[in-house]
């Protein structure tokens, strides 16, 4: 096990002298979605880069900055970017904005990706509410992460996403004229695009959509006891739903697209939660 209060206790020290105020509710931003901090009232910006022991993202459409800023005065902190497997790096770097999250007080945890689409029935643009995830792939190095847990966090699991959040956002949505689609999220470490058999299997057993991130970060904030709900915008059809070649500019174009939408879905959100 890696002792996280050591390893990033620099880290924490240097986040807690600099934070303006105590965030109510955290946000990871997904591949292309960074935008939306820039439609709030940003107090304080911070460069990843300029925070000892943080990871650097290296991917287009993660910019690799921490925004502490205000909407309806509601206090927040958004991760503009994150950090994946694909790119070498560990669980316990992967899971570090929820680790930040937790340490700054933070209840509430709204994770947002982008993500390919297996139900059919979605088409790029729309946005999926998570009602369920799968992370058999990143098992091993959760039960790494968090080691021999307690019955309290075991319970936690019990409630991913939460349901009272998930209820909100529905709620918001409908409230907002927004069609929010809703489904399962189904991870895979990457770097690669999925092959079609795969995405067959998933399908399969019951998946909706297929990316690189987000559940680890949930099934460690919902540990932690964080209310943890995630969205995700479906960029493009997964490997063989269409003959259409994947690409990383068709996710960022299609999230720059409906940015407007996805805007205006999570500041309502902002404003009930």
């Amino acid at each position: 096990m890696v002792d996280l209060n050591f390893k990033y206790k620099s880290l924490i020290e240097f986040l807690k002298s600099e934070t303006p105020f105590k965030p109510e509710l955290s946000i990871i931003l997904g591949s292309g979605l960074g935008d939306f901090a820039e439609q709030l009232q940003i107090h304080k910006s911070i460069s990843t880069s300029d925070i000892p022991g943080y990871p650097v993202s290296t991917v287009v459409g993660h910019k690799g900055k921490i925004h502490f800023a205000e909407y309806e005065n509601k206090k927040l902190i958004l991760f503009q970017g994150r950090v994946h497997f694909y790119e070498g790096y560990n669980i316990n770097e992967c899971i570090i904005p929820v680790f930040i999250s937790h340490k700054l007080g933070v209840k509430n945890l709204l994770l947002t990706n982008a993500a390919g689409g297996i139900n059919k029935n979605f088409t790029p643009g729309d946005l999926m509410l998570a009602t369920s995830l799968n992370g058999i792939l990143i098992k091993k190095e959760l039960t790494d992460l968090i080691g021999l847990t307690n019955l309290a966090g075991k319970d936690n699991f019990i409630n991913l996403p939460d349901p009272e959040f998930n209820n909100l956002i529905k709620t918001t949505a409908k409230s907002e004229n927004i069609n929010l689609k809703q489904g399962v999220y189904w991870f895979t470490k990457g770097p690669t695009y999925e092959t079609p058999a795969e995405i067959k299997f998933f399908a399969k057993y019951g998946a909706d959509a297929v990316g690189m991130s987000t559940v680890h970060e949930a099934v460690y904030s919902s540990y932690l006891g964080m209310k943890t709900a995630a969205i995700s915008c479906i960029t493009n059809f997964a490997s063989g739903i269409s003959d259409q070649k994947l690409s990383h500019s068709e996710v960022t174009e299609t999230a720059d697209r409906v940015k407007n939408i996805f805007a205006r879905l999570v500041k309502a959100i902002i404003k009930a939660v």
